[in-house]
């Protein structure tokens, strides 16, 4: 059955206030790159690398970021406000893709400015879209989808299959948590009258796109033995053992006022009866929703169900019978999201120095904004302060380098002991004349020891004892400190001359690190 509303073209006014909430949307970014007094996120750097050792089908991380990290490149564009107008375009796309599910779910200008106004001011999305990293293309992968659903549910038009699964195939280089999305599509259909569907040849079409435009992903996991699988393991013991049921749901009223609306929403779905035709997408956020929270997932994991819950709770507010009930709610909704969200902007876009964002979040009490994946209570949000002092970090080691003998200089390997440390040298190393980086930790072992015996190395964030076995006699050249940094607030750099080993036979003793290190790198 097709939608027998007519749709009409939308009213100036309404196309006015589509605009105005994207140029806000994308305003904000922009303004927030131009100014902010940090510098890339260490996962950011990570996928720098991934891109300066691009193999498109022996890589343990989908290849998405590797790509735009490239394509960045080839344009000569690796300043911090060109790269990051890559996730800043995402979130302003996401907010696009949820108006237009406002307006199919029959809302008009008044939800679209609610719903708009809970996702641009809330600071799950803004803190995504305001990073290079896979969050905030797959939450836009994810609202792409929704919107298909809902499409289809509305014209009919099979094709909007095809889109679905381009959805799921660019979900799958971008972010493995794509596989949750298709899960609950997969139980949303079936528990619905579209179960139907399944009779047909489009939803096989939909999978097999989705597999076809993911097979790089695929091919990466089949190739390097599932490293998915480790990473998996290690996040799990190393970060989410900590995280309960009441973390999960306490990360969600952490998110303001819009989560109430996303309740509404997700009730809507179900009660409202101008929106129960679209309760397949409410099945698909409900299951979404229940597979992370039994998985123990990450509060922010199951962000991507947002948009179109706040289609569906702006709408629903709209459908109230009695005008004065609906006007208060509305209005009242529409005040809480937007004050939460001011006063919440500065955990969103990391727009205050360190030691103001510190003193605002103590003034704010809100622990659980500044508490790391490990549970540390920090001055600053783990993500802020995992944006400082790299630079100071590479120069201190270029320092050292260069205060070598030629001689030594030109047998160095330089090796880094997180994936935060060897990207920044890898990104900011060559102009400093640095030689090439290499580590064991997660991805950057699946790069490769290099061609370098490393008959003198620089050992950066490893202290004496740890190195021991491969290099009795090192010694520490320097300690790099910085006071509001995660792990690099105090770096010891030591130079090993005649290590009892070469970096090749570094990896062929150690043949699984990559998949059993505990420094695995970004989240999947």
């Amino acid at each position: 059955m097709t939608d027998p509303r007519p749709r009409r073209a939308l009213p100036m006014v309404t196309l006015g206030a589509i605009a105005a909430l994207l140029g806000l949307k994308l305003g904000a970014h922009v303004v927030t790159n131009l100014v902010t007094p940090y510098e890339f996120h260490r996962d950011e750097f990570l996928y720098f690398a991934m891109g300066t050792h691009f193999r498109p089908l022996h890589m343990d991380f989908p290849p998405m970021m590797a790509l735009l990290a490239n394509a960045a490149r080839a344009f000569g564009e690796t300043s911090l406000f060109a790269i990051r107008m890559v996730p800043a375009v995402a979130g302003t796309a996401i907010l696009l893709l949820m108006l237009l599910v406002v307006r199919e779910f029959g809302g008009r200008k008044g939800p679209m400015l609610l719903a708009g106004a809970a996702l641009i001011l809330n600071p799950l999305f803004l803190r995504s879209a305001n990073l290079f990293m896979p969050v905030a293309l797959d939450q836009l992968w994810w609202t792409l989808g929704f919107y298909a659903v809902v499409r289809l549910r509305n014209t009919q038009d099979p094709r909007w299959w095809l889109v679905l699964g381009a959805a799921g195939g660019l979900g799958l280089l971008t972010k493995f948590s794509i596989l949750f999305f298709g899960l609950a599509v997969l139980v949303g259909l079936l528990v619905s009258d579209q179960r139907r569907s399944f009779t047909g040849p489009w939803p096989w079409i939909a999978i097999l796109m989705a597999v076809v435009i993911g097979l790089p992903s695929i091919a990466g996991q089949v190739n390097l033995g599932f490293p998915l699988l480790g990473q998996m393991e290690d996040l799990r013991t190393v970060q989410l053992q900590r995280t309960t049921f009441g973390d999960f749901l306490g990360g969600q009223v952490l998110l303001g006022p819009s989560s109430l609306l996303a309740l509404i929403g997700t009730i809507g779905l179900f009660v409202d009866p101008a929106l129960r035709r679209h309760r397949v997408a409410g099945w698909i956020a409900v299951t979404a929703f229940a597979v992370l929270a039994a998985l123990k997932g990450k509060a922010y994991y199951v962000g991507p169900i947002y948009p179109v819950l706040y289609a569906a709770g702006a709408v629903t507010l709209q459908h109230l019978t009695r005008a004065r009930v609906r006007y208060l709610a509305q209005g009242t909704v529409a005040v809480l999201v937007i004050a939460y969200g001011l006063f919440s902007l500065p955990f969103g876009l990391p727009i205050l120095p360190p030691a103001l964002m510190a003193r605002y979040a103590a003034a704010t009490g809100m622990t659980a904004a500044v508490t790391t994946n490990k549970g540390e209570v920090l001055p600053l949000p783990q993500d802020y302060g995992d944006m400082l002092a790299w630079r100071e970090l590479v120069e201190g080691v270029a320092r050292v380098y260069h205060a070598m003998p030629e001689h030594d200089r030109e047998r160095t390997v330089v090796y880094g002991a997180n994936y935060g440390e060897a990207g920044a040298l890898d990104f900011y190393g060559p102009p400093l004349g640095l030689p090439p980086v290499v580590s064991m930790a997660g991805s950057f072992y699946f790069f490769g020891p290099g061609e370098r015996p490393g008959e003198v190395m620089l050992f950066v964030g490893m202290e004496r004892e740890w190195v021991d076995a491969t290099c009795p006699s090192a010694e520490e050249a320097t300690r790099v400190t910085a006071e509001w940094t995660v792990e690099e607030n105090d770096v010891p750099v030591l130079v090993c001359r005649a290590p009892t080993i070469t970096v090749q036979e570094m990896w062929a003793r150690n043949p699984d690190m990559g998949v059993r290190s505990e420094t695995q790198g970004p989240e999947l």
